[in-house]
Protein backbone atom coordinates (compact mmCIF):
# COMPACT_ATOMS: atom_id res chain seq x y z
CA UNK A 1 0.00 0.00 0.00
CA UNK A 2 1.65 3.39 -1.03
CA UNK A 3 0.79 6.98 -1.57
CA UNK A 4 1.24 8.31 -4.95
CA UNK A 5 2.21 11.98 -5.14
CA UNK A 6 1.17 13.67 -7.94
CA UNK A 7 2.86 17.00 -9.93
CA UNK A 8 0.91 20.05 -9.47
CA UNK A 9 -1.34 20.53 -11.95
CA UNK A 10 -0.54 23.33 -14.45
CA UNK A 11 -4.09 23.76 -15.58
CA UNK A 12 -5.87 26.67 -15.51
CA UNK A 13 -8.49 27.05 -13.22
CA UNK A 14 -12.10 27.11 -14.49
CA UNK A 15 -11.90 31.39 -12.77
CA UNK A 16 -8.96 32.01 -15.41
CA UNK A 17 -10.83 30.47 -18.69
CA UNK A 18 -13.69 32.19 -18.01
CA UNK A 19 -12.21 35.44 -17.82
CA UNK A 20 -10.15 35.27 -20.53
CA UNK A 21 -12.90 34.00 -23.12
CA UNK A 22 -15.16 36.67 -21.72
CA UNK A 23 -12.32 39.38 -22.40
CA UNK A 24 -11.23 37.25 -25.61
CA UNK A 25 -15.06 37.54 -26.94
CA UNK A 26 -15.34 41.26 -26.01
CA UNK A 27 -12.76 42.18 -28.62
CA UNK A 28 -14.15 40.95 -31.67
CA UNK A 29 -17.91 41.97 -30.21
CA UNK A 30 -16.36 45.43 -29.41
CA UNK A 31 -13.91 46.62 -31.93
CA UNK A 32 -15.52 46.82 -35.15
CA UNK A 33 -17.99 49.19 -33.24
CA UNK A 34 -15.51 51.11 -32.06
CA UNK A 35 -13.63 51.10 -36.10
CA UNK A 36 -16.81 51.72 -37.16
CA UNK A 37 -17.43 55.34 -35.16
CA UNK A 38 -13.84 56.47 -35.78
CA UNK A 39 -14.13 56.18 -40.04
CA UNK A 40 -18.21 58.16 -39.34
CA UNK A 41 -16.07 60.94 -37.39
CA UNK A 42 -17.61 59.65 -33.90
CA UNK A 43 -14.37 60.14 -32.50
CA UNK A 44 -15.41 60.13 -28.46
CA UNK A 45 -17.57 56.71 -29.00
CA UNK A 46 -15.64 55.44 -31.03
CA UNK A 47 -12.55 56.23 -28.15
CA UNK A 48 -14.48 54.48 -25.56
CA UNK A 49 -14.51 51.35 -27.72
CA UNK A 50 -10.84 51.00 -28.18
CA UNK A 51 -10.37 51.87 -24.67
CA UNK A 52 -12.41 48.65 -23.53
CA UNK A 53 -10.46 47.16 -26.14
CA UNK A 54 -7.14 47.87 -25.50
CA UNK A 55 -8.42 47.18 -21.19
CA UNK A 56 -9.56 43.60 -22.04
CA UNK A 57 -5.91 43.15 -23.87
CA UNK A 58 -4.01 44.00 -21.00
CA UNK A 59 -6.30 42.05 -18.77
CA UNK A 60 -5.76 39.13 -20.94
CA UNK A 61 -1.86 39.34 -20.66
CA UNK A 62 -2.06 40.14 -17.14
CA UNK A 63 -4.14 36.94 -16.50
CA UNK A 64 -1.81 34.64 -18.89
CA UNK A 65 1.59 35.85 -16.89
CA UNK A 66 0.50 36.17 -13.36
CA UNK A 67 -2.83 33.43 -13.14
CA UNK A 68 -4.13 36.18 -11.14
CA UNK A 69 -7.88 36.17 -11.47
CA UNK A 70 -9.44 37.63 -8.36
CA UNK A 71 -8.32 41.81 -8.83
CA UNK A 72 -8.52 41.19 -12.21
CA UNK A 73 -12.33 40.04 -12.31
CA UNK A 74 -12.95 43.27 -10.67
CA UNK A 75 -11.27 45.29 -12.43
CA UNK A 76 -12.87 44.20 -15.81
CA UNK A 77 -16.14 44.28 -14.01
CA UNK A 78 -15.81 47.91 -13.05
CA UNK A 79 -13.84 48.86 -16.47
CA UNK A 80 -17.21 47.01 -18.44
CA UNK A 81 -19.65 48.78 -16.76
CA UNK A 82 -17.68 52.59 -16.57
CA UNK A 83 -17.53 51.91 -20.19
CA UNK A 84 -21.36 50.98 -20.79
CA UNK A 85 -21.93 54.26 -18.64
CA UNK A 86 -19.72 56.66 -20.70
CA UNK A 87 -21.34 55.27 -23.73
CA UNK A 88 -24.91 55.92 -22.65
CA UNK A 89 -23.98 59.76 -21.59
CA UNK A 90 -22.49 60.21 -25.35
CA UNK A 91 -25.03 58.47 -26.78
CA UNK A 92 -28.30 58.35 -24.60
CA UNK A 93 -30.73 55.74 -24.61
CA UNK A 94 -29.41 54.50 -28.49
CA UNK A 95 -27.34 51.85 -26.86
CA UNK A 96 -29.17 51.18 -23.60
CA UNK A 97 -29.55 47.37 -24.59
CA UNK A 98 -25.63 46.96 -23.71
CA UNK A 99 -26.50 46.95 -20.21
CA UNK A 100 -28.25 43.43 -20.59
CA UNK A 101 -24.88 41.23 -21.66
CA UNK A 102 -22.66 43.80 -19.03
CA UNK A 103 -24.55 42.81 -16.62
CA UNK A 104 -24.86 39.15 -16.96
CA UNK A 105 -21.31 39.25 -17.24
CA UNK A 106 -20.45 40.57 -14.00
CA UNK A 107 -22.48 37.18 -12.40
CA UNK A 108 -19.86 34.89 -14.43
CA UNK A 109 -16.67 36.81 -13.71
CA UNK A 110 -17.37 37.92 -9.98
CA UNK A 111 -19.17 36.42 -6.69
CA UNK A 112 -22.76 36.94 -6.75
CA UNK A 113 -22.71 39.83 -4.29
CA UNK A 114 -20.12 41.46 -5.59
CA UNK A 115 -21.35 41.48 -9.24
CA UNK A 116 -24.62 42.93 -7.75
CA UNK A 117 -23.30 45.45 -5.66
CA UNK A 118 -21.36 46.26 -9.27
CA UNK A 119 -24.83 46.45 -10.98
CA UNK A 120 -26.84 47.81 -8.42
CA UNK A 121 -24.90 50.96 -8.79
CA UNK A 122 -24.29 50.77 -12.43
CA UNK A 123 -28.39 50.67 -12.76
CA UNK A 124 -28.68 53.96 -10.79
CA UNK A 125 -26.02 55.85 -12.54
CA UNK A 126 -28.14 54.70 -15.42
CA UNK A 127 -31.69 56.15 -14.21
CA UNK A 128 -30.04 59.10 -13.62
CA UNK A 129 -28.12 59.14 -17.03
CA UNK A 130 -31.27 58.50 -18.67
CA UNK A 131 -34.44 60.26 -16.99
CA UNK A 132 -34.26 63.36 -18.95
CA UNK A 133 -33.72 61.82 -22.15
CA UNK A 134 -35.98 58.27 -22.26
CA UNK A 135 -40.00 58.05 -22.31
CA UNK A 136 -40.65 57.12 -18.54
CA UNK A 137 -42.39 53.93 -19.74
CA UNK A 138 -39.73 53.19 -21.43
CA UNK A 139 -36.80 53.29 -18.59
CA UNK A 140 -39.79 51.67 -16.26
CA UNK A 141 -39.09 48.66 -18.83
CA UNK A 142 -35.43 48.86 -18.72
CA UNK A 143 -35.38 49.27 -14.96
CA UNK A 144 -37.74 46.17 -14.12
CA UNK A 145 -35.86 44.38 -16.65
CA UNK A 146 -32.59 45.15 -15.53
CA UNK A 147 -33.78 44.43 -11.83
CA UNK A 148 -35.39 40.67 -12.86
CA UNK A 149 -31.99 39.96 -14.88
CA UNK A 150 -30.24 40.12 -12.01
CA UNK A 151 -32.47 38.89 -9.61
CA UNK A 152 -32.29 35.85 -11.47
CA UNK A 153 -28.70 35.90 -12.29
CA UNK A 154 -28.07 35.93 -8.38
CA UNK A 155 -30.41 32.97 -7.67
CA UNK A 156 -29.00 30.94 -10.39
CA UNK A 157 -25.45 31.80 -9.12
CA UNK A 158 -26.02 30.72 -5.65
CA UNK A 159 -27.83 27.56 -6.63
CA UNK A 160 -24.91 26.45 -8.66
CA UNK A 161 -23.06 27.59 -5.78
CA UNK A 162 -24.65 25.31 -3.90
CA UNK A 163 -25.04 22.17 -6.05
CA UNK A 164 -21.14 22.98 -6.36
CA UNK A 165 -20.20 22.61 -2.70
CA UNK A 166 -22.53 19.28 -2.68
CA UNK A 167 -20.58 17.56 -5.58
CA UNK A 168 -16.98 18.76 -4.25
CA UNK A 169 -17.98 17.12 -0.61
CA UNK A 170 -19.91 13.90 -1.97
CA UNK A 171 -16.61 13.69 -4.13
CA UNK A 172 -14.44 13.96 -1.00
CA UNK A 173 -16.94 11.09 0.95
CA UNK A 174 -16.56 7.73 1.32
CA UNK A 175 -19.83 6.62 0.08
CA UNK A 176 -20.42 3.43 2.43
CA UNK A 177 -19.54 4.93 5.44
CA UNK A 178 -19.23 8.76 4.98
CA UNK A 179 -15.78 9.27 6.11
CA UNK A 180 -13.49 10.59 3.61
CA UNK A 181 -12.18 8.99 0.74
CA UNK A 182 -9.03 8.14 -0.51
CA UNK A 183 -8.98 11.39 -2.30
CA UNK A 184 -9.86 13.56 1.01
CA UNK A 185 -7.06 11.60 2.65
CA UNK A 186 -4.36 12.24 0.45
CA UNK A 187 -5.28 15.67 0.11
CA UNK A 188 -4.68 16.08 3.99
CA UNK A 189 -1.44 14.29 3.87
CA UNK A 190 -0.02 16.68 1.41
CA UNK A 191 -1.73 19.78 3.31
CA UNK A 192 0.01 18.53 6.83
CA UNK A 193 3.41 17.52 5.18
CA UNK A 194 3.29 20.92 3.77
CA UNK A 195 2.81 22.88 6.77
CA UNK A 196 4.70 23.28 9.82
CA UNK A 197 3.01 21.16 12.05
CA UNK A 198 5.64 19.16 14.00
CA UNK A 199 5.67 21.67 16.96
CA UNK A 200 1.64 20.52 17.54
CA UNK A 201 2.18 17.08 16.37
CA UNK A 202 0.45 15.00 13.85
CA UNK A 203 0.09 11.46 13.82
CA UNK A 204 -1.65 8.21 11.57
CA UNK A 205 -3.81 5.58 13.09
CA UNK A 206 -3.78 2.80 10.28
CA UNK A 207 -6.92 0.59 11.31
CA UNK A 208 -7.09 -2.93 9.54
CA UNK A 209 -10.35 -4.97 10.53
CA UNK A 210 -8.93 -8.46 11.19
CA UNK A 211 -9.96 -11.21 9.13
CA UNK A 212 -12.92 -9.16 7.23
CA UNK A 213 -12.53 -11.47 4.53
CA UNK A 214 -14.29 -14.44 6.78
CA UNK A 215 -17.46 -12.05 7.99
CA UNK A 216 -17.89 -11.28 3.98
CA UNK A 217 -17.85 -14.86 3.25
CA UNK A 218 -19.74 -16.69 6.34
CA UNK A 219 -22.67 -13.39 6.62
CA UNK A 220 -22.82 -12.01 3.53
CA UNK A 221 -21.47 -8.86 2.01
CA UNK A 222 -24.04 -7.01 3.65
CA UNK A 223 -23.41 -7.80 7.05
CA UNK A 224 -19.87 -6.94 5.76
CA UNK A 225 -21.17 -3.40 5.10
CA UNK A 226 -22.92 -3.24 8.12
CA UNK A 227 -19.85 -3.78 9.91
CA UNK A 228 -17.75 -0.84 7.81
CA UNK A 229 -20.59 1.22 8.68
CA UNK A 230 -20.83 0.76 12.46
CA UNK A 231 -17.31 0.61 13.16
CA UNK A 232 -16.91 3.83 11.15
CA UNK A 233 -19.82 5.54 13.52
CA UNK A 234 -17.94 4.11 17.00
CA UNK A 235 -14.54 5.80 15.57
CA UNK A 236 -16.38 8.98 14.69
CA UNK A 237 -18.14 9.13 17.72
CA UNK A 238 -14.53 9.10 19.60
CA UNK A 239 -12.44 11.51 17.33
CA UNK A 240 -12.35 15.24 17.96
CA UNK A 241 -13.27 17.79 15.54
CA UNK A 242 -9.58 18.64 14.43
CA UNK A 243 -8.92 14.95 13.83
CA UNK A 244 -9.74 12.94 10.41
CA UNK A 245 -11.56 9.79 9.68
CA UNK A 246 -11.00 8.43 6.26
CA UNK A 247 -11.61 5.39 4.90
CA UNK A 248 -8.45 4.02 2.78
CA UNK A 249 -10.22 0.89 1.06
CA UNK A 250 -11.95 -2.11 1.95
CA UNK A 251 -11.68 -2.77 5.69
CA UNK A 252 -8.90 0.04 6.40
CA UNK A 253 -9.44 3.04 7.69
CA UNK A 254 -7.41 5.75 8.76
CA UNK A 255 -7.54 8.25 11.64
CA UNK A 256 -5.52 11.49 11.24
CA UNK A 257 -5.02 13.16 15.02
CA UNK A 258 -3.37 16.69 15.28
CA UNK A 259 -1.98 17.98 18.56
CA UNK A 260 -1.11 14.72 19.93
CA UNK A 261 2.53 13.12 20.18
CA UNK A 262 3.42 9.18 19.82
CA UNK A 263 2.51 8.21 23.07
CA UNK A 264 -0.61 10.06 23.44
CA UNK A 265 -1.67 8.93 20.03
CA UNK A 266 -0.62 5.37 20.44
CA UNK A 267 -3.10 5.23 23.78
CA UNK A 268 -6.20 6.49 21.67
CA UNK A 269 -5.57 3.95 19.45
CA UNK A 270 -5.65 1.38 22.28
CA UNK A 271 -9.07 2.56 23.46
CA UNK A 272 -10.13 2.35 19.55
CA UNK A 273 -8.94 -1.00 19.81
CA UNK A 274 -10.56 -2.26 22.74
CA UNK A 275 -13.62 -0.32 21.91
CA UNK A 276 -13.92 -1.92 18.50
CA UNK A 277 -13.55 -5.43 19.75
CA UNK A 278 -15.73 -4.80 23.08
CA UNK A 279 -18.51 -3.45 20.84
CA UNK A 280 -21.11 -6.21 20.10
CA UNK A 281 -21.11 -4.56 16.63
CA UNK A 282 -22.77 -7.81 14.87
CA UNK A 283 -24.16 -10.94 16.95
CA UNK A 284 -22.41 -14.30 16.28
CA UNK A 285 -19.20 -12.43 14.93
CA UNK A 286 -16.57 -10.72 17.00
CA UNK A 287 -15.17 -7.99 15.17
CA UNK A 288 -11.42 -6.94 16.09
CA UNK A 289 -8.87 -4.53 14.53
CA UNK A 290 -5.06 -4.11 13.89
CA UNK A 291 -3.62 -0.71 14.36
CA UNK A 292 -0.40 1.21 13.28
CA UNK A 293 1.02 4.34 14.67
CA UNK A 294 3.40 6.91 12.75
CA UNK A 295 4.44 10.31 13.86
CA UNK A 296 5.13 13.25 11.39
CA UNK A 297 8.61 13.45 11.53
CA UNK A 298 10.36 16.65 9.95
CA UNK A 299 10.66 16.60 6.37
CA UNK A 300 8.58 14.02 6.16
CA UNK A 301 6.88 13.24 2.78
CA UNK A 302 3.60 11.45 2.73
CA UNK A 303 4.56 8.37 1.00
CA UNK A 304 7.51 8.27 3.82
CA UNK A 305 4.75 8.83 6.74
CA UNK A 306 2.42 6.45 5.55
CA UNK A 307 4.65 3.91 4.93
CA UNK A 308 5.93 3.72 8.48
CA UNK A 309 2.32 3.67 9.77
CA UNK A 310 1.96 0.54 7.18
CA UNK A 311 4.88 -0.82 8.30
CA UNK A 312 4.01 -0.72 12.06
CA UNK A 313 0.76 -1.95 10.83
CA UNK A 314 2.14 -5.15 9.75
CA UNK A 315 3.75 -6.12 12.84
CA UNK A 316 0.48 -5.56 14.46
CA UNK A 317 -1.04 -8.33 12.15
CA UNK A 318 2.27 -10.45 12.44
CA UNK A 319 2.00 -10.41 16.67
CA UNK A 320 -1.30 -11.87 16.33
CA UNK A 321 -3.78 -9.01 15.30
CA UNK A 322 -5.90 -7.18 17.48
CA UNK A 323 -2.93 -5.01 18.97
CA UNK A 324 -1.21 -1.69 18.72
CA UNK A 325 2.28 -1.40 16.99
CA UNK A 326 4.27 1.79 16.75
CA UNK A 327 6.35 3.05 14.21
CA UNK A 328 10.14 2.93 15.02
CA UNK A 329 11.45 6.25 15.98
CA UNK A 330 13.83 6.10 13.53
CA UNK A 331 15.47 5.16 10.33
CA UNK A 332 18.54 2.88 12.60
CA UNK A 333 15.96 1.27 14.91
CA UNK A 334 15.25 -2.46 14.62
Amino acid sequence: MMLLGKRPSMKRSKEEIILLLLCGLSIPSILPFGVIRLIQGNWWLGAVDLAIVTGMLCVIVYVLRTRRVRVAGIVVTIFYSIGMLTALSLRGSTIVYWAYPTMIAAFFILRAKEALAINSLSLLCMVWLLYKVMPLFDLACVIVTLTLINLFSTIFSHRTNLQHRELNQQASLDFLTGAGNRRAFDKRLSQLCADDVNQFGACLLLLDLDHFKKINDEFGHSVGDDVLIRVADLIRSRIRATDGLYRYGGEEFVVVTLGNQLEASAKFAEELRSLIENTPIFKGCLVTTSVGVAELRDKDTPNAWFERADAALYEAKNSGRNCVKLAKTSHTDS
